[in-house]
């Protein structure tokens, strides 16, 4: 597609004192040939709150702005018609105020194809060309946005035109040749005995114009957005008329219309208008005017437009601009068009996009007033947020909503689950009752697409019958480090785990970690009760372990794959957090480091000998690592050989061999006292 600059050169040669009706007609010259396609037709995307765009001289209105010619209006001549025929009189009757305004005027047609440039018009735009009748309405509904019918005047009853609801039950067969059923709340167009059209939607095959038509009554109207757009709804039926009535026509475009259209039957050489126009017009709508000030255009958009300039745009779009009395702005009478403007800020819009934003400077917004510190909520998962990802975890945003089945497994009972009164469907049947599905759901997705190693984490709520509550959860999978050095161990337990050290960490929380095995959706023997605490405190903050297999298979993860994860009570997390953490500086003396083997039985958990360890060693252990376990030849049955590296230091001092060994034997009887330890080798 060609660069903008190639749209800009097709109107350069405008004179300024070209009218809206010149820029309509270049606008249709320009054709494709902008855009790098052969042919003479620009598709435009007009959004739903610009009906009035829905026409070539409402995009004709918009370009004369935008490219600074002069956008007068120019009235339609309506031709000189026969005033030697008199005209037929035909009685309008509005019984609904849906219908606010409907317009009908007369002409002697000879109906027979279009012109070949009105032919070609409507087929570039997209409308099959029928008849030189036809095809006249549907170029004035294009070039000014009116729909209008056209009735053969021969084939209504009495003759009459009643505006009326439909009766319930009555039938109507549209132009498409489709039989339709009415509602009583559809207004129609009917003749003495029966509905001929659907108002703003389509007429009907009963009183179409045809090639022995020799009068018609040509009908342009205005209807209620809101009983059009109903209606087009429950008949299935969208058409041109009904795209443009549903978002608000012009009501002071009617009788324009029907000028237009009978001027060009007259250059046309097909049809003359007889009689006179009659317009119903019960209440007719007053321009809204609306007060635009100079201190509010610049506080909002952000920029002075000069007077001048904003006289000229409003008044280029159609608006009738007033100096406002006595005060810094302009009365300005919005066209009835423009249905989108209602208040001062709409005027401020207009303004600027025409403008230019791009013009508007780049400045701060003045701080008035401190800004308020977030709520604490926020902070903590900003946190947990800015941990998790530093540690090269993805967070990831699921549904709140789940089915049934989907989360029983994860479900503290299933009672427990809060279920949706009116589900969109069985898959948004109940709230979900922990993180870990929709994280299983986003992980199963990644490997599905070949992604082996998948790290994500979630913040959010949680709901059960007992209320709600927001937990962090993680899900892992795949490579351990991920590094070529070594690419085949894969997650386990302790990577979950060492997840919940982080936000531990984090938080300052003391906190260990211990077997447990009520937890149904982790494998026996591979779960872990998160506890925080230093043992007069005993609070369950989280779980974490290896997600069972079945769980995975059953919601289409291969066999084999082997996924860990954890949840933690965020609220939990936050009670149990210190609410003051203490930064000490490095130490300055040397630690020493002093490897421990010992024999214990095989189902004793390390957190036990840790805990016992830190319990009964001076201020100067520091650190309590395991770095081997060893079951096998040598070490009896039912025991197990851990091997453990204690690490002393003291700030103030380097420790002498005998602090440490003094240290190193109080240790190996609080073991041995406790849990019936023996030094390998001994």
């Amino acid at each position: 597609m060609k660069a903008s600059t190639s749209w800009m050169r097709e109107f350069a040669d405008l004179p300024a004192s070209a009218d809206v009706n010149e820029v309509a007609a270049r606008i249709a010259d320009v054709g494709f040939e902008v855009a790098g396609i052969e042919g003479e037709v620009i598709d435009f995307e007009i959004t739903a709150n610009r009906p009035d765009c829905l026409s070539v001289r409402g995009l004709a209105r918009e370009a004369a702005v935008a490219f600074g010619v002069s956008g007068v209006e120019r009235p339609e001549a309506p031709g000189s018609g026969r005033p030697d025929v008199p005209g037929p009189d035909v009685p309008v009757t509005i019984e609904s105020e849906l219908c606010g305004r409907y317009a009908l005027a007369f002409a002697d047609v000879t109906v027979g194809p279009s012109p070949d440039w009105l032919a070609d018009r409507l087929a570039s735009a997209g409308v099959r060309p029928i008849n030189n009748v036809v095809d006249v309405t549907n170029y004035v509904l294009l070039e000014m946005g009116q729909p209008m019918h056209a009735f053969d005047l021969a084939r209504l009853a009495g003759p009459e035109i009643r505006v009326r609801l439909a009766r319930a039950g009555e039938s109507l067969t549209t132009l498409d040749r489709q039989a339709r059923t009415l509602e009583g709340s559809m207004l129609v167009i009917a003749d003495r005995d029966r509905a001929v059209a659907v108002a703003g939607v389509m007429g009907g095959a009963a009183s179409e114009v045809s090639a022995s038509t020799q009068r018609i009554a040509l009908e342009s109207a205005w209807f209620q957005p809101a009983t059009v757009r109903a209606t087009s709804k429950r008949l299935g039926l969208k058409t041109e008329a009904s795209a443009r009535f549903e978002r608000g026509a012009d009501p002071a475009a009617a009788v324009a219309a029907l000028s237009r259209a009978l001027g060009l039957l007259e250059e046309m050489g097909a049809g003359h208008r007889v009689g006179r126009v009659v317009d119903v017009y019960p209440s007719p709508q007053t321009p809204r005017a609306v007060t635009l000030l100079r201190p509010h255009l610049d506080r909002l958009l952000g920029d002075q437009v000069p007077d001048q300039d904003v006289t000229r745009i409003l008044a280029g779009l159609g608006f009738v601009t007033d100096a406002a009395a006595g005060s810094d702005g302009w009365h300005v009478e919005v066209p009835t068009w423009r249905v989108d403007v209602s208040r001062e800020a709409d005027l401020i819009e207009e303004v600027g996009r025409h403008w230019g934003i791009n013009r508007v400077p780049a400045t701060f917004p003045a701080l008035r007033a401190a800004p308020h510190r977030s709520d604490s909520g926020v902070l903590r998962g900003r946190r947990i947020r800015r941990v998790l990802c530093g540690a090269g975890l993805q967070e990831a945003v699921t549904f709140t909503f789940m089915e049934s089945a989907a989360a029983a497994p994860f479900a503290a009972d299933s009672d427990s689950l809060v279920t949706i009164a009116n589900p969109l469907s069985e898959k948004f049947a109940v709230l979900r009752p922990s993180l870990l599905p929709g994280l299983l759901d986003a992980l199963i997705y990644n490997r599905r697409r070949d992604i082996t190693d998948v790290r994500l984490f979630e913040v959010g709520a949680v709901f059960s019958v007992r209320g709600e509550g927001h937990r962090v959860g993680w899900v892992l999978t795949g490579a351990r480090h991920g590094h070529w050095s070594d690419p085949h161990t894969e997650v386990d337990l302790f990577d979950a785990l060492g997840v919940g050290d982080l936000l531990a960490e984090a938080f300052g929380l003391a906190w260990r970690s211990e077997p447990t095995e009520d937890t149904a959706w982790f494998v026996p023997g591979r779960a872990a009760a998160l506890r925080a605490g230093n043992g007069t405190r005993d609070d369950r903050v989280g779980t974490a372990g290896q997600i069972l297999p079945g769980l995975l298979v059953g919601r289409g993860l291969p066999a084999g794959v082997t996924v860990v994860g954890g949840e933690i009570n965020v609220d939990a997390l936050r009670a149990a957090a210190k609410t003051e953490r203490r930064v000490t500086p490095l130490p300055r003396h040397p630690a020493v480091l002093r490897d421990l083997s010992i024999l214990i039985d095989a189902g004793l958990p390390a957190a036990s000998v840790r805990g016992t360890i830190r319990a009964n060693a001076p201020a100067t252990l520091v650190d309590v690592r395991e770095f081997d376990r060893y079951q096998g030849k040598g070490v009896p049955d039912g025991r197990v050989s851990l091997s453990l590296r204690l690490t002393f230091q003291d700030r103030d001092r380097t420790l002498t061999d005998a602090e440490i060994q003094q240290a190193l034997e109080a240790i190996v009887g609080a073991l041995s006292g406790t849990h019936g330890a023996t030094l390998r080798g001994n």
